[in-house]
């Protein structure tokens, strides 16, 4: 059965959709957006034209046009009983609406480590000791699991190997966590902008989701924590406090401290994401890492600092929280490939050696990013980030979905600024990794360059009640 999307829901997704004429041309683009980022999923039906007419205050025509366009180019279909649908973003869609000889820069994700393959070729050899195993394993090889515990305890935090359970990755972990510690309704403290999966992940759990800034010049708003701590008591807080996704920004000693205050007051269990946590490019002096001396959960995965394909995580929290991971895994899978987590224990053992060539390679990706964007857009303000792997650009208008959308058509795939949103906003900034060769990204610049001038240039008129929204963006 199709899922339905009210009007209500896909007006708060679109924010300021209005952002070229006509205004059938900028709604289908607005859905389009969502459709590209899967903030709207395949096979959801689409509100009727004339309640989404209503919910926008335009004309039923214009919807109706807006669809038609949609219809025209495959994103949607039209069901008899059913109205509009998404469709799945299949090669025919891909090959009529992007150029596959274009520039991706959806998934901030480094290249793999040149050191991986020599790894996987040992524990190829080592095949025949590997199989003798039962090849079901939910908590993880003790062998790994130790390999992390020394590692954890190596920055100040004594662990044991009881204390960790080994993941299909970050995102598995989020949402075993997810869907064994909240119940419907449960509130999760989150920074707005977010690592958008994650949020997907507490909303699909029945989650309420309370939003607390964070910005590139101010960090994080520790009086909105502390009074939203106080008033909706979250059962969990999710936070990246170190290199934070989107905007690579790091907690600063008193930041953490409020935090962990405001957290132990309203009784909440902090849920730090540490998958960008070592990916230092300057060298800077490295904080009490948040929740180190409390009953905390964190998160940390192989994806960035060794290779998004190879599928291995982790969470690290008190024994009896993994008991009931552990308990209520089962249902959900049989563990992690026993191959993965054998490559995996022999990759953690060398993350040491693999750090700094990290960072050599960030560095250059975010250098040349960096000198292209002031070369050629030297209006947007682009932060100073020590670590991470993308830039949080502010674009002085909130044209971001406009952007990306014209960027598309031209062969660059980027995610707009709402993508990382919790509650709305962002059009105001794009989020731009820099994990690709400094070439490739200098090319996505000039993109992005002529990109801006063409949607710059068809900007409409600003009526009272949009910028009255763009006041608060």
């Amino acid at each position: 059965m199709d899922s339905r999307l009210s009007a209500r829901a896909l007006v708060e997704l679109l924010g300021l959709w209005r952002t070229s004429e006509p205004a059938y041309d900028a709604l289908a683009d607005g859905i389009r957006l969502l459709c590209l980022d899967n903030r709207i999923a395949p096979g959801t039906a689409l509100p009727a034209e004339r309640e989404l007419a209503g919910a926008l205050g335009v004309s039923r025509t214009t919807v109706a046009a807006a669809y038609r366009t949609l219809r025209g180019t495959g994103h949607i279909v039209s069901r008899q009983g059913s109205g509009s649908i998404t469709r799945p973003l299949g090669r025919t869609t891909s090959a009529r609406w992007f150029d596959h000889g274009g520039i991706d820069l959806q998934q901030a994700s480094p290249p793999a480590w040149p050191g991986l393959p020599g790894v996987i070729a040992e524990v190829a050899g080592s095949a025949t000791a590997l199989v003798s195993r039962a090849g079901y394993d939910i908590l993880g090889h003790l062998e790994l699991r130790t390999a992390i515990a020394e590692r954890y305890s190596r920055h100040g935090m004594h662990t044991d190997p009881t204390q960790i359970m080994v993941t299909n990755g970050a995102q598995h972990a989020l949402n075993l966590i997810a869907s064994t510690l909240l119940h419907c309704a449960d509130r999760v403290l989150i920074e707005t902008p977010t690592y958008p999966h994650a949020a997907e992940t507490f909303r699909r759990a029945g989650s309420r989701l309370v939003g607390v800034p964070v910005t590139t010049e101010d960090g994080w708003d520790v009086d909105r924590a502390a009074q939203a701590f106080a008033r909706a008591r979250p059962v969990l807080a999710y936070l990246m406090p170190e290199f934070q996704n989107p905007t690579g920004r790091s907690m600063t000693p008193a930041e953490s401290h409020a935090f962990e205050r405001a957290a132990h007051d309203a009784g909440s269990t902090l849920l730090i994401d540490e998958t960008t946590a070592e990916l230092t490019i300057d060298e800077t002096e490295r904080p009490t890492p948040l929740g180190a001396a409390g009953p905390a959960i964190r998160v940390g995965s192989l994806g960035k600092a060794v290779w998004g394909g190879l599928r291995v995580g982790w969470i690290r929290a008190e024994e009896e929280v993994i008991r009931r991971l552990r308990a209520a895994r089962a249902a959900h899978d049989l563990g992690t490939p026993d191959l993965e987590q054998a490559i995996a224990t022999r990759v953690v053992s060398r993350l040491d050696e693999i750090l700094p060539q990290r960072s050599t390679l960030l560095r250059s990706g975010r250098d040349a990013l960096v000198a292209a964007l002031a070369r050629t857009v030297p209006e947007w303000s682009v932060p100073e980030v020590r670590g991470g792997v993308a830039l949080w650009v502010g674009l002085g208008a909130p044209l971001s979905s406009a952007l990306v959308i014209d960027a598309a058509a031209h062969g660059l795939h980027l995610s707009a600024g709402p993508r990382f949103a919790v509650e709305g906003g962002h059009e105001r900034h794009l989020r731009i990794p820099f994990t690709a060769e400094p070439r490739e990204l200098e090319r996505a610049v000039e993109v992005l360059a002529a990109s801006w001038s063409r949607v710059t240039a068809g900007t409409p008129r600003t009526s009272p009640v949009t910028a009255l929204a763009e006041a608060v963006v």
